[in-house]
């Protein structure tokens, strides 16, 4: 077991740190655009939902005065979309501990029949679901970039928004029936697919990130 977490915590310190130089050159090169075109574009055209309702150009900063669309601010909005990204990556790495965790006591349980960690099982499962969609919250919301940079055909950031699809319904399932699975065993066994499907697309969706295709 120890040796389980040793290398989840070092598996964590390696894909943060990865994870972080690619941010850094990213914001830097931003930074560079802002400042070196004489009209620089503000906005990207395409964003976010949840980017255009808070940080588009009607949005509700701009027209509350929270934040108006100039130079000036987008350069502190690029800084603090910095910030919420590292705390989305730093909190999406403890919500994957937590989640292979779950899965293995959530293992006693269906497979051992040790109910003694069920406790444990379910109070970890409050964590991580609070961890899950904070940092969820955080991608969601942050300031959008300058430009957007999709690429065409299949590479790593659009692999990492398939995979989105996948585990943030997978996460909302498992909590619908996280209760609901001691009422009847189709219910525990939709529980346990849908947590399986969430753990497995949020593995590959954090490993996507790191890969540069």
């Amino acid at each position: 077991m120890y040796y389980i977490k040793f290398k989840l915590i070092l598996l964590i310190t390696l894909i943060i740190s990865s994870s972080s130089s690619l941010n850094s050159q990213e914001f830097s090169d931003e930074f560079e655009s802002l400042l070196s075109n004489d009209k620089p574009s503000l906005l990207p055209e395409k964003m976010l939902i949840t980017q255009r309702v808070l940080w588009g150009e009607k949005g509700l900063f701009r027209k509350t005065g929270i934040s108006k669309l100039n130079i000036e601010n987008r350069e502190k909005e690029l800084i603090v979309r910095e910030k919420m990204l590292k705390a989305h990556q730093i909190i999406g790495y403890i919500t994957f501990a937590g989640m292979i965790y779950q899965g293995i006591l959530g293992g006693k349980m269906y497979y051992s029949g040790d109910y003694s960690v069920y406790r444990t099982h379910k109070t970890l499962g409050k964590i991580v679901t609070a961890s899950y969609f904070t940092g969820a919250g955080l991608s969601l919301f942050t300031p959008p970039p300058l430009v957007s940079r999709e690429r065409k055909g299949l590479n790593n950031i659009r692999l990492h928004k398939i995979l989105a699809n996948v585990h943030i319904p997978a996460m909302i399932v498992t909590n619908i029936y996280s209760d609901k699975q001691h009422d009847d065993n189709k219910y525990r066994e939709i529980h346990k697919i849908s947590a399986y499907t969430a753990v497995a697309s949020y593995s590959f969706a954090m490993i996507s990130i790191m890969l540069n295709f």
